[in-house]
This record gives C-alpha cells, sequence and structure tokens, in this order.
C-alpha cells in the first residue's frame, strides 16, 4: 500500500493505492491494460483515464493514448481534465438542489411555476406546465422534448432560459421519463433565482472548495488548457475545442450550465465519489446529509419507462455500468465519453473518462465499450 502521488487536500484526506486482493479484488483487473488498448487500437476513442477504487481504496488508475490527435498529437495524462458533459447534472445540479432543500429554501415537490419571478409566470399558466415540479425536472420526467437548438435562437443566457420556459411540453408531467437537458437548464434557472448566484459560483463554494476538487471548474482558464482534454472538431466554431464547453447549448449560456460545462480530473471525481460512497461526508467535510444521498439514489419513476434517482441513472438490464453491478448501483454518462458509477453494496466506484467525440461525435462505439469494461471490474470482485 502506497500513498497517492495526487495528494490535492493536504494532509487530512489522502486516497492510498493498494493491492486489489487486499480490498476482496482479483488480478483479473490487470486485464484492463489489454483491453483498454485495444479500444484505442480499434478507434473506440484516440484516448482514456480509468480509476477504480473499492472501500476507499484505488486499486487502478492509469491512462491510455492521446488526449488529442489533430491538429496534433498529446499523450493522455492521469492529471487531464476532461469535459464531463452531463455528469454535470448530478455533480452539480441535483448536489445544490438538495443543499437547497437541506437550507429551508426548496422543496423537491415545489410546483416550478410557484418559484419563478412574474414575468416567467405566464409561461406556466396551462393545465399541464402548472403541476411541473422541481422532482420532474430532477428525474427527466417533467414531459420537455428530448433536445432543442437554443444556441442557434438565442444569442446568451437570458434568451436561453426564455426559451425553455416557453417550450411546449411533449408529454403530461410525471407520465413518463424523457431525458432532456431542457428541464435542467430550468432547474439551473430555478438554483440561481433562488439562491441569488450563479451556479458555477455556488458549486465552488457548497461542493468543490470545501471537498478540495481544485480542478474542478467551469470554463478552465487558457492558461492550463495545455492540460485539458480535446474534444470535438466542431463545425459551428470551426476549431478543435480544448477548454471551451463542448455542448452547443451550454456554450450559448457562457460555458456556464447544469445540465453541461463542467470540467474536472479523475482524481477529483474520486473525492466527489468516495464523499457520495460516505452518505454526504469525507473525513470532516459535510456536504449533505445522509438522509438526502439515500433519497437522490433511490428510484423516484416506478411504473414508467426508465429508473430514474435525483439526478442519478440507476442500474438497468440496458445501463452502460454492464450485467454484474448491484441492483443498487447508480451513475451517469457524458456525451464527449465520460462515465462514473458507483455501487454502494460493493463499496465501489469506477470512473472512466475518454474522448471520444475527438475529433468527431460520429464515433459511437463507446455505447458498447462501457458495458464490456465494467463487466471485468465487477467480475472481479471475489468477497
Amino acid at each position: 500500500m502506497y500513498r497517492v502521488k495526487y495528494n490535492y487536500l493536504g494532509d487530512w484526506l489522502r486516497f492510498y493505492f493498494i493491492e486489489p486482493k487486499k480490498v476482496g479484488m482479483s488480478d483479473k483487473l490487470n486485464y484492463l491494460d489489454k483491453f483498454l488498448a485495444e479500444c484505442i487500437r480499434s478507434k473506440a476513442f484516440p484516448g482514456a483515464v480509468l480509476l477504480v477504487a473499492r472501500r476507499g481504496f484505488i486499486v487502478y488508475f492509469k491512462e491510455f493514448g492521446y488526449s488529442m490527435i489533430i491538429p496534433r498529437k498529446r499523450r493522455m495524462h492521469k492529471d487531464m481534465l476532461f469535459d464531463l458533459a452531463s455528469l454535470t447534472k448530478p455533480i452539480v445540479s441535483a448536489m445544490l438542489a438538495m443543499i437547497l432543500v437541506e437550507n429551508g429554501l426548496i422543496r423537491l415537490m415545489d410546483k416550478v411555476i410557484d418559484l419563478v419571478p412574474g414575468k416567467y409566470r405566464k409561461y406556466f399558466e396551462s393545465e399541464d406546465k402548472d403541476k411541473i415540479t422541481v422532482k420532474n425536472l430532477l428525474t427527466h420526467t417533467a414531459g420537455f422534448p428530448a433536445w432543442i437548438p437554443l444556441y442557434s435562437q438565442c444569442k446568451n443566457r437570458d434568451e436561453v432560459f426564455e426559451m425553455v420556459m416557453k417550450c411546449d411540453l411533449k408529454y403530461s408531467p410525471g407520465e413518463k421519463v424523457v431525458y432532456s437537458d431542457l428541464g435542467i437548464i430550468m432547474l439551473t434557472y430555478l438554483i440561481e433565482h433562488v439562491s441569488c448566484k450563479r451556479i458555477d459560483l455556488l458549486a465552488s463554494e457548497k461542493i468543490f472548495n470545501p471537498l478540495g476538487m481544485k480542478n474542478t471548474m467551469y470554463n478552465p482558464p487558457k492558461n492550463i488548457w495545455k492540460n485539458v482534454v480535446a474534444t470535438e472538431k466542431c463545425g459551428y466554431r470551426n476549431r478543435v475545442l480544448v477548454g471551451e464547453v463542448h455542448d452547443e447549448n451550454a456554450f450559448r449560456m457562457e460555458g456556464v450550465s447544469g445540465h453541461a460545462g463542467l470540467f474536472s480530473t479523475a482524481m477529483d471525481l474520486a473525492i466527489f465519489s468516495q464523499m457520495m460512497l460516505n452518505k454526504g461526508s469525507i473525513d470532516d467535510i459535510q456536504i449533505l446529509s445522509r438522509k438526502s444521498i439515500e433519497l437522490m439514489t433511490k428510484n423516484h419513476t416506478e411504473g414508467l419507462n426508465s429508473r430514474r434517482g435525483i439526478g442519478w441513472g440507476l442500474k438497468t438490464e440496458n445501463a452502460s455500468c454492464g450485467d454484474l453491478f448491484s441492483a443498487d448501483s447508480y451513475g451517469h454518462t457524458g456525451f464527449t465519453g465520460t462515465s462514473l458509477w458507483i455501487d454502494p453494496r460493493e463499496e465501489l466506484f469506477v470512473i472512466f473518462l475518454t474522448n471520444r467525440v475527438h475529433p468527431s461525435r460520429e464515433n459511437r462505439k463507446i455505447l458498447r465499450v462501457r458495458p464490456l469494461l465494467h463487466n471485468i471490474i465487477a467480475s472481479s470482485i471475489k468477497d
């Protein structure tokens, strides 16, 4: 056992590497080297970072391939920042919503119409939209369409927010799970309105700074772009994106939204994941209560077409965590090629970060890779 070199929090929080057998896992994890090398050879993604931890110890943490292949090649490093895309939803939006709940500022069953200021109320005065709750937004059951190109119709954040408020529903609230960024963008507005603070500043104050997640941020400054993984060669912006949010709607929101925009490293995500496994705290830092974490990670869409927690996806037969993670598992993926899965029954988390959209989003091989990779990891558990 030895200390991890990445010690972001001084002396009071340290991750340790440990031999897998000491936490009930087998040497089968070594097969991951070959598996990921083959993924890169077959061009599933140019590069990746994989971190696996169990019972508070890191058992696997390696980088593979390239962080950029055009216009030039750059090797991947373990401490690089990735555009997390939709991992922003559980890490920022869901966490901040529950912090507001714990602070007595909102309830999950509050209706959106009762939280928005007067200028927006007119958009909710219909038989369906007046029923939308905060919980509907967090479980993707508000009834919004899956996506609309806000960036092509709006000039700034305020226009994006107003267009989402105006948006017609495709389903009645609570009728169906339709994964949609629109509800989380609406939630972004509500969080900012209730807290009187922009969501990036609030997340830093309430989550990242207390946890010591020093490499987690929106809009990474240009002086660290050399340590940021490239995403797509964007036709809309006419350049390879590095350090700029990939998601076009988040880009139109100045890179700051609750649905996308967050950048982070594998090690920072490990700190966050261990906090989740610890039911809201890590060492002496309490982010949320045990009751909030338990509420976030249980099924809130019983009887509907998908299992959703508060901001989190839950284990299903087709989940990206594969076949062998326990039924209690929860996680999320990001369009850019990122994923985080946590299995509380096994005290396990897996952080799998890739740049699968570099140089093009048309590469969808990651969809098959993710469950295969998680099956290898889960099958290494011996006890």
